[in-house]
C-alpha cells in the first residue's frame, strides 16, 4: 500500500479527514462550478506541489468530511486533464493521471514530479508547497530554487570584486584561523601575500576578482547586509542580554559571533585521574561551532535572510535561510553523503578550519553532545529555511570521565556515544531500535556498529545470553564499563540508604572494611567507592581504624552514628521507650524511614 492508498484508506475509516491528511506532498481536491474552473485550480496545485519535493494531487476526495460520506468522486477525464495541465502551466508540466476505486466510484490520482524548473499556473506567480499550504514564491525564492534545482552554485560565480578589495581585518582574523590549524601546510599559508592566501583559499578567478564567495568572506561588499544576529537570554522567555546584528566581512561575523558566544558558556571542571582535568561547557564548543557555521556554509544566498543564532544558557539555536539540498532531510542528516548548495565557500571554509571535512560536521555535532549526557542535535526544516537546536545544560561529569578512557577514535565517533548515551536509560539495545536513532538505512548496518563494540579490541558491549545465537542479538554494556559509569547508569543507581544498608551489614559481620571491599560490593570505581566511604564517615556513621590515611591500607570500623543491630519489629515483644536509643545511633531497620 503507498501513502495515497494509506490515506484514502484512513479517511475511509473514519480515523482522519482528507483535510488533516495534506502534506508536504499530498492534496486533496473537489469538483467545483465547472470543468475550467476546476482544470485551473487543479493546474495551480500541480504546479505548487512541481515547485517543492513534487507529489500527489487527489480529485474526488471531500477534505472536510470522513467515511464512505468523504468520496464524492469526479467527472473530470484523466487524460483531458493531462493535457489541459500542460497547456496552462508555464513552462509546461507533464503530470501522470490514473483512476484509482474508491467506497463510491473512482477519484482521479495525479502524480506531479519534482520538476527541474519553477513553474506557474494560469499566468499567475509561481507559488510552492510549505507544510501543506501553496505559498507565493518571491523573485530571489525562484532564483533560489532554480539555482537548487539546476545545480547552480551561487558561491563559485565571479562577484565582480577585485581582489584588491579585501578587508585587512579579515585578512588578519583569517591568518589567525591558518596559525591555529594542525596542518603544516595550512600554516605556512598563513604566511603567505594576500593573493597568494586568496587562491590556497580558492576564491580567485582568472580575471582577478573574487567568487561570490570570496567577496563574502574577505570584503565589506556585504557590509549593509546583516548576515547573522545574535541573541541571549538567560531563559528561553528571558529578557535580551545580547543583541547584535553582524554584517560583512563574514569571517569577522562569524569571529564575533564564537566570542559572544563563548563568553557566555558556563563550564564544570571534571577530575580525569592522574592530575588531569577537563572544563566541560554546558553547550560544548565543537558542536556549538558546527551548528553555527554549518548554517552559513549551507544556506541560501540569493535571499540576503539573516541567519539567526539564539543562545540560552542551555540551549543554542541556529536558523537560516533555504530548505536542506535535494536528497537531505530530518531523518537522513547524520549519515547522508556531504551535499551543499554552496561548494566553492564550504571548500573556503574548510581550508580556513571553520568547518570540519565533508560529511563528519553533523557526525561531531551529535558525538560532542552524547558523550557529555545531551541528547542529539534536534532538526526541524521546511523548504525555505533549516533549524538546528543543541539542547545543554550540566553535563554528566561520570559520563564525561568515562569517556576520556576511551580511545579517541571512539569518544569522536558519533555511532559509538549515542550507542553509549542510550545504554545509560536501556539495560539493552538491538540493531533493529538503533536503524532509525542512527539514521542507517538498513539494519546491518546498525548491527555491524554494534558487533565492532562488543569485540576484543574495543569491550564496551556484549550480547546477552538469551540472545547471542541470534542474528540481531540484544547487547549490553559490559561489567566493567558498568562499573566504571557508576551512578550515571539509572538502572544501576542505588539510593544512599540502599549504599548505607550494605555496608553497614558488612560492617556488622566483619567489624572492618576498607575501599577494595566497598568497590567489590557495590560494584564501583575507585573514585565512587572513595566518595561513599568519606560520606560515611563525615555522618559519624564509620570512622578510620587504621594509622595509614591514604591507600589500600586503609581501615574503616563502626563511628559514632552507627545503628545498632535490632530485633525484627514483628517479633519484639515490646516497644523500645524512646529515651532508651542514642540519638546518634539508629536501628538498622530506621534507615529506610
Amino acid at each position: 500500500m503507498d501513502a495515497v492508498d494509506d490515506a484514502l484508506a484512513r479517511i475511509a475509516d473514519g480515523s482522519y479527514s482528507a483535510g488533516l491528511s495534506e502534506s508536504l506532498v499530498l492534496e486533496f481536491k473537489t469538483d467545483g462550478r465547472s470543468v475550467k474552473d476546476d482544470l485551473a485550480n487543479i493546474a495551480e496545485a500541480v504546479a505548487c506541489l512541481a515547485n517543492a519535493a513534487g507529489g500527489t494531487v487527489v480529485v474526488g476526495v471531500d477534505d472536510k468530511r470522513t467515511g464512505a460520506e468523504a468520496f464524492v468522486g469526479t467527472k473530470l477525464d484523466p487524460e483531458k486533464t493531462r493535457l489541459r495541465i500542460y497547456e496552462i502551466t508555464q513552462p509546461p508540466l507533464l503530470v501522470e493521471t490514473e483512476v484509482r476505486a474508491a467506497l463510491h466510484g473512482g477519484v482521479l490520482v495525479l502524480t506531479v514530479p519534482n520538476s527541474t524548473q519553477v513553474h506557474s499556473a494560469n499566468g499567475k506567480i509561481p507559488t510552492e508547497r510549505v507544510a501543506d499550504r501553496c505559498l507565493p514564491m518571491t523573485t530571489e525564492r525562484i532564483a533560489a530554487v532554480t539555482a537548487q534545482k539546476t545545480g547552480r552554485d551561487w558561491s563559485i560565480h565571479s562577484s565582480g570584486v577585485p581582489v584588491s578589495e579585501v578587508d585587512a581585518v579579515a585578512m588578519q582574523v583569517a591568518r589567525e584561523m591558518l596559525v591555529r590549524s594542525n596542518d603544516p601546510s595550512k600554516r605556512r599559508v598563513a604566511e603567505a601575500s594576500d593573493i597568494d592566501l586568496l587562491r590556497a583559499v580558492g576564491v580567485v578567478l582568472e580575471d582577478q576578482t573574487l567568487t561570490n564567495a570570496g567577496a563574502l568572506l574577505f570584503t565589506r561588499a556585504y557590509e549593509r547586509t546583516v548576515l547573522i544576529s545574535y541573541t541571549h537570554r538567560r531563559t528561553p522567555a528571558g529578557q535580551l542580554t545580547a543583541n547584535e546584528q553582524l554584517t560583512g566581512p563574514l569571517v569577522v561575523a562569524l569571529q564575533r559571533v564564537f566570542d559572544l558566544i563563548d563568553a557566555r558558556l558556563e563550564t564544570t571542571p571534571v577530575s580525569i585521574g592522574k592530575g588531569q582535568q577537563l572544563h566541560i561547557a554546558d553547550l560544548p564548543e565543537p558542536a556549538v561551532r558546527e551548528a553555527v557555521v554549518n548554517g552559513l556554509m549551507h544556506r541560501e544566498y540569493f535571499s540576503m535572510e539573516r541567519t539567526a543564532v539564539e543562545h540560552t544558557v542551555t540551549q543554542l539555536r541556529v536558523s537560516s535561510p533555504g530548505g536542506f539540498v535535494p536528497g537531505v532531510n530530518v531523518d537522513n542528516v547524520l549519515t547522508t553523503s556531504s551535499r551543499t548548495r554552496n561548494t566553492n565557500l564550504a571548500g573556503a571554509m574548510r581550508m580556513l578550519g571553520l568547518a570540519e571535512t565533508a560529511g563528519s560536521g553533523v557526525d561531531r555535532m551529535y558525538a560532542e553532545m552524547a558523550r557529555v549526557g545531551h541528547e542529539p542535535p534536534r532538526y526541524a526544516a521546511d523548504s525555505t529555511r533549516v533549524e538546528v537546536t543543541l539542547l545543554g545544560g550540566a553535563p554528566n561529569t561520570t559520563l564525561a570521565r568515562y569517556v576520556a578512557t576511551l580511545p579517541p577514535e571512539e569518544a569522536a565517533d558519533a555511532d559509538t556515544m549515542v550507542i553509549l548515551l542510550t545504554l545509560l536509560t536501556r539495560k539493552t539495545v538491538a540493531a533493529e531500535d538503533l536503524t532509525p536513532l542512527l539514521q542507517k538505512p538498513a539494519i546491518d548496518e546498525a548491527q555491524s556498529v554494534l558487533a565492532r563494540l562488543s569485540g576484543d579490541e574495543i569491550r564496551l558491549l556484549e550480547p546477552t545470553r538469551e540472545t547471542a545465537r541470534r542474528a540481531y542479538p540484544k547487547y549490553r554494556l559490559r561489567e566493567d564499563a558498568l562499573a566504571a559509569l557508576g551512578p550515571a547508569v539509572a538502572y544501576r543507581r542505588r539510593t544512599t540508604d540502599q549504599l548505607d544498608r550494605k555496608i553497614i551489614e558488612l560492617v556488622h559481620e566483619t567489624g572492618t572494611i576498607n575501599a577494595r571491599m566497598v568497590r567489590i560490593l557495590l560494584d564501583l570505581d575507585t573514585i565512587s567507592a572513595s566518595r561513599v566511604l568519606a560520606d560515611l564517615v563525615e555522618r559519624k556513621i564509620l570512622v578510620k581504624t587504621s594509622e595509614a590515611t591514604r591507600g589500600p591500607s586503609v581501615t574503616y570500623g563502626r563511628g559514632t552514628g552507627f545503628p545498632s543491630k535490632t530485633r525484627n519489629r514483628r517479633s519484639a515483644d515490646k516497644p523500645v521507650p524512646e529515651n532508651s536509643r542514642n540519638q546518634d545511633q539508629l536501628p538498622l531497620d530506621d534507615l529506610d524511614n
